[in-house]
């Protein structure tokens, strides 16, 4: 399986000028490329006789052109705009294929980045040797053992990082879950976690807790003559503390994650509509400090490499509404109310302890082979299946 490493670079003066130039080189030459699809495509639908755009073809146009129009490509490695045009092509087959929106221009300051294929860079511990510059310090060798694909170096704020992709044969570098049972996840913004053992886990909420300072940056950064270098710094001011607002969310991600999957074979969360939520203008700040995305996105990784199943309950699943005590189902439960008492069964519930729960059950219910049911695999299951209907012999008679 494919799994990438990503690892900050410790760079000097001019290595760092270097990455900079290389990833200024791959940018140019995706938007150079997806002027000319644009043009060429618009004279192919006008005349079929002209040739069709093609990503292969763009980079042989602009390998002719190059050293007499863009000398100043040949002081990089010559996979930064090679790669750039191919990512290109990539994005087009996604667009035809309708599983993203049209390419668009990539901007300075935001889209910094140049791939590097397995033969222009070597790997020696924490080491990695990149074409016209030498050897680069990385901060950690790499973790995995397997087949190295591609790099990509990429900036965050002023800090270089290089995301190392390896075929890795098998997922040995992680032991397997503890089977601790199951449990279910209930996600929320008061707590971003609620599991159906009782643990409650708050988050970093790194956004709110750094607001303020991002504030003051932001109002510093505004008030700067554009094109100044007081603007430039305090550009720089401003994107360092994103990128630690962002750090800090996914260090908390990931801590909770690796603690689920490594303790439970089996979790159960909700499918939640984040990009309806967030349309929620009291809470779409709050909403968007948690990760909900991310967090899913982790637990189903991390429990596939660890020999766990991650569960999805239907997006309609009423996990909040339903006793998870004797299954009586409320009518209506407002977002205010956070404890209420089952009128069945009389037990009172903490609001988000009974989502866990019945998300627990669910998932349980779910992974269990039974009559008409799929049995338990690392696949995950994103929709709630019907409960199992119990076969009985035919007695010949009515009762």
């Amino acid at each position: 399986m494919l799994i990438a490493h990503r690892i900050a670079l410790d760079l000097n003066n001019v290595q760092a000028i270097y990455m900079a130039r290389a990833a200024g080189t791959a940018r140019f030459a995706y938007n150079w490329a997806l002027t000319e699809w644009k043009s060429q495509y618009e004279a192919w639908k006008l005349d079929s006789s002209q040739p069709k755009p093609t990503q292969a073809a763009l980079r042989r146009q602009l390998n002719s052109i190059k050293r007499e129009r863009f000398p100043w490509m040949l002081e990089v490695t010559k996979n930064a705009p090679q790669m750039a045009i191919i990512q290109l092509g990539q994005a087009f087959q996604n667009f035809f294929a309708g599983r993203s929106k049209y390419p668009q221009l990539r901007k300075k300051g935001v889209h910094d980045r140049f791939t590097l294929t397995n033969d222009q860079f070597n790997i020696d511990g924490c080491r990695m040797r990149i074409p016209n510059l030498g050897w680069v310090r990385m901060r950690e060798s790499l973790r995995f053992a397997g087949k190295i694909m591609s790099a990509t170096v990429s900036r965050v704020a002023e800090r270089w990082f290089v995301s190392i992709t390896v075929d890795a044969e098998d997922d040995s570098h992680l032991p397997k879950a503890e089977n601790q049972g199951a449990v279910g996840v209930d996600l929320g913004v008061s707590a971003l976690a609620t599991l159906s053992t009782g643990e409650i886990i708050t988050g970093a909420k790194s956004h709110k807790a750094l607001l303020t300072r991002l504030q003051r940056l932001s109002r510093s950064f505004s008030r700067k003559q554009k094109g100044s270098e007081n603007r430039k710094k305090a550009k720089g001011k401003l994107a360092k503390l994103h990128a630690r607002i962002a750090a800090i969310r996914s260090d908390a991600l990931h801590q909770l994650t690796t603690n689920l999957t490594r303790r439970f074979h089996i979790i159960g969360i909700e499918d939640l509509n984040v990009r309806g939520m967030v349309k929620n203008r009291h809470l779409a700040r709050a909403i968007a400090d948690m990760g909900f995305f991310e967090l899913r996105r982790q637990l189903e990784y991390k429990a596939a490499m660890r020999g766990g199943q991650v569960v999805v309950a239907d997006r309609f699943y009423p996990s909040s509404k339903t006793c998870s005590n004797c299954g009586h189902k409320l009518e209506e439960l407002s977002l205010s109310v956070r404890q209420w008492t089952c009128p069945g069964c009389a037990t009172c519930h903490d609001r988000d302890v009974n989502a866990a729960i019945n998300l627990k059950n669910m998932a349980v219910s779910s992974t269990v082979s039974a009559c008409g049911e799929e049995g338990s695999g690392r696949c995950r299951k994103t929709t709630v299946k019907p409960a199992s209907v119990k076969q009985e012999a035919s007695s010949g008679f009515s009762q």
